[in-house]
């Protein structure tokens, strides 16, 4: 682990690993287009799938220096949003942001054989294990068809890249459906990607024309609090309901997921008992955690058997 990310060198290749720069003269490895994933600069080749490109490009950043195939590595597809990818090199396999469930049109993440495992851990603790799809779909349609019979419209709230997709996918069959402009810009570009999402009129077009005077009806919008001006402008003039979906609607100490009317621990990402799942499948000799409770997660493993620990500085020198 370096001040750039997470940097490999086998065989007098440099691997950078989600970089912060992609740097000439090495491989980069871009996982997928959330931003904290994207390199502010790109100046040599960077390995990663088209998709993730065009989303790239789309969000301001230049990926255009990037190639999908490369002899010796493999890209497995991560099942985190569309374009998503882990990468397996030399027995080394990172999983990148990685969910294993089927949800929508995402299929869950393929895990290969690996000898040295690199995990993303955002959901690493026992409070955090997600209900089934098909509870949240029952729990959700039946929410907002109580509130239908009330004549409230409702904000279907998610992350713009990702989750708001997938609950378009999900919940689309309702009618009428509206977007904020910022997921139907992504909603396009993913229907251009060969997705299959419900087209519709963005929340200005459709207040301009005074469709949402017409209640009740579902917006899909980025995830954003009850407090934000654009949720207090629904609420005061249309009365409308929020529901947020997010993993972290499962955390009894981190209240910020919950500051909606309602919350559905939807996530993008494996829950607890998945990552052991992961691990299971990927009969790693050793495990490296990254991102989200790398220590508990470790140190839950170890007691599992498992050699793991944190991923530190120059903590692969000897694996690689």
């Amino acid at each position: 682990m370096t001040k750039n990310g997470i940097t490999c060198i086998s065989d007098g290749k440099t691997v950078n690993i989600d970089p912060k720069t992609a740097l000439s003269g090495s491989i980069n490895f871009v996982s997928h287009a959330h931003s904290d994933h994207l390199p502010s600069r790109s100046d040599g080749v960077v390995l990663t799938t088209l998709e993730t490109r065009e989303i790239a490009t789309l969000r301001g950043k230049d990926l255009s220096n990037h190639v999908e195939y490369l002899d010796e590595f493999g890209l497995y597809d991560s099942g985190h949003i569309l374009g998503s990818r882990g990468l397996l090199f030399e027995d080394l396999f990172y999983t990148g942001d990685i969910c294993t469930r089927h949800r929508g049109f995402l299929k869950g993440a393929t895990i290969p054989k690996c000898k040295v495992l690199i995990t993303e851990c955002t959901f690493g603790r026992p409070e955090f294990i997600f209900p089934s799809l098909d509870e949240i779909l029952k729990k959700v349609n039946e929410l907002i068809s109580e509130l239908y019979h009330k004549g409230r419209p409702v904000l279907l709230l998610g992350y713009p890249l990702g989750k708001a997709q997938t609950i378009t996918h999900l919940f689309g069959h309702w009618e009428p459906l509206y977007y904020h402009d910022s997921v139907k810009q992504m909603n396009d570009l993913h229907r251009k990607l060969g997705v299959s999402l419900k087209d519709g009129i963005g929340h200005t077009d459709a207040q301009n024309k005074g469709l949402l005077d017409k209640k009740p009806w579902v917006m899909v919008c980025p995830m954003m609090s009850d407090n934000a001006t654009f949720v207090k402008d629904m609420k005061s003039r249309y009365g409308a309901v929020t529901i947020g979906f997010s993993g972290w609607a499962k955390s009894q100490s981190m209240p910020f997921a919950r500051n909606n009317d309602y919350a559905v621990p939807l996530s993008d990402h494996c829950d607890y008992n998945e990552l052991i799942d992961l691990v299971k499948r990927s009969g790693a000799e050793k495990i490296y955690t990254v991102h989200g409770f790398v220590t508990e997660f470790a140190s839950d493993l170890v007691k599992m058997g498992y050699d793991a620990k944190p991923l530190s500085e120059n903590s692969l020198d000897n694996f690689i």
